[in-house]
């Protein structure tokens, strides 16, 4: 039996995504992408949940992207139920890449609350391209139960996606600025600055409404 040299590429390929050495598996992902195979697709999503630079996981997406949605979406919606936090998140992460709304439904509220916050950002960024015209004010809802949760990194990652998703948010942000933890009013009048305004840095939204909620003068009455 002769091995192709098509096979003979594909196995080196393989061996490169599993290499002790990032730059060798960085250059595996980006083969693999500009010559996307059905056989590459198992090894790429095992890859994702493993691989521990952030580079080669972009490219890992990047070639899971040029392959079949037919192919991909089954292994990545597995992997949005895995353990593995980063197989989560990775999987949700490449499926915003994909963009197909198939995989709207595998979006659940558990995904955008997941306690992982690497997870919960996936969910949100994948939510925001995936939700299907008319479902944005139930997905606004679920994700304003967010606000106030973590670090700045998070806290930006929320209400970036709550903006893009754009008028529709603006109920949610309204009862939340009555929510009794600060945190959580000051980052919904933050949120609510950046979608009247763009423009505003979240740094400079995000203090301005603190210490509007350290003084008490804020209402949200007439907002």
């Amino acid at each position: 039996m002769t091995t192709t040299g098509q096979d003979t590429n594909a196995v080196r390929a393989m061996r490169g995504l599993a290499d002790d050495r990032s730059s060798v598996r960085l250059r595996a992902a980006l083969a693999v992408g500009s010559a996307p195979d059905p056989v590459f697709v198992d090894p790429l999503v095992e890859r994702c949940a493993v691989e521990p630079d952030f580079y080669v996981r972009d490219l890992l997406t990047w070639a899971l992207t040029r392959h079949p949605a037919a192919l991909t979406l089954p292994l990545l919606l597995d992997e949005i139920r895995s353990e593995r936090t980063q197989a989560r998140s990775q999987a949700l992460h490449t499926l915003s890449k994909i963009g197909d709304r198939q995989a709207w439904p595998a979006i659940t509220r558990a995904l955008l609350t997941d306690a992982e916050d690497e997870v919960a950002r996936s969910a949100w960024r994948a939510a925001v391209v995936l939700v299907p015209e008319g479902a944005e004010p139930g997905l606004a809802a679920v994700l304003a139960t967010q606000l106030g949760r973590g670090e700045r990194e998070t806290q930006l990652s929320l209400s970036r996606a709550l903006v893009a998703l754009g008028d529709v948010i603006t109920p949610a942000l309204h009862g939340a600025t009555t929510a009794p933890e600060p945190r959580v009013r000051a980052h919904a009048i933050a949120t609510q600055r950046l979608l009247s305004d763009p423009d505003t840095g979240f740094e400079s939204a995000i203090e301005e409404a603190k210490r509007v909620v350290a003084l008490g003068g804020y209402s949200a009455e007439g907002q």
